[in-house]
């Protein structure tokens, strides 16, 4: 049974840190490529970070809004994925959730997501 189980949300304020995790099983966790995803109730998911299968910084990419701020790694002896949260601001409030896809369609994974967790909430008060 493939599972992404998802946690180390919560609630902090503006300014502060989080660490996500997400742990895989029942799939070869490493042959995917992975991506952190957010989503707001009444808006579109939003595409966070993505990461290729072997973890190297020059497979990572992130959207223009948490440049800087956020970093996405992995470790395929856990078969986890990791999402370094700083900085943190209010508009980053979401349910963030982890995704494998193939790395075929890295260039629009998150139309192209073949398993996905079921989130966990991020709050960010001022």
């Amino acid at each position: 049974q493939v599972q992404l189980v998802e946690s180390g949300g919560g609630s902090v304020q503006a300014g502060g840190s989080l660490r996500l995790s997400c742990v895989a099983s029942g799939f070869t966790y490493s042959t995917y490529c992975m991506g952190w995803f957010r989503q707001v109730p009444g808006k579109e998911r939003e595409g966070v970070a993505s990461i290729g299968r072997n973890a190297l910084p020059s497979f990572t990419s992130y959207d223009d809004s948490v440049k800087g701020r956020f970093t996405i790694s992995r470790d395929n002896t856990k078969n986890t994925l990791y999402l370094q949260m700083n900085s943190l601001k209010p508009e980053d409030t979401a349910r963030y959730g982890c995704a494998a896809f193939s790395c075929i369609d890295r260039g629009a994974w998150l139309s192209h997501i073949t398993y996905r967790g079921q989130g966990t909430q991020v709050t960010v008060s001022t």
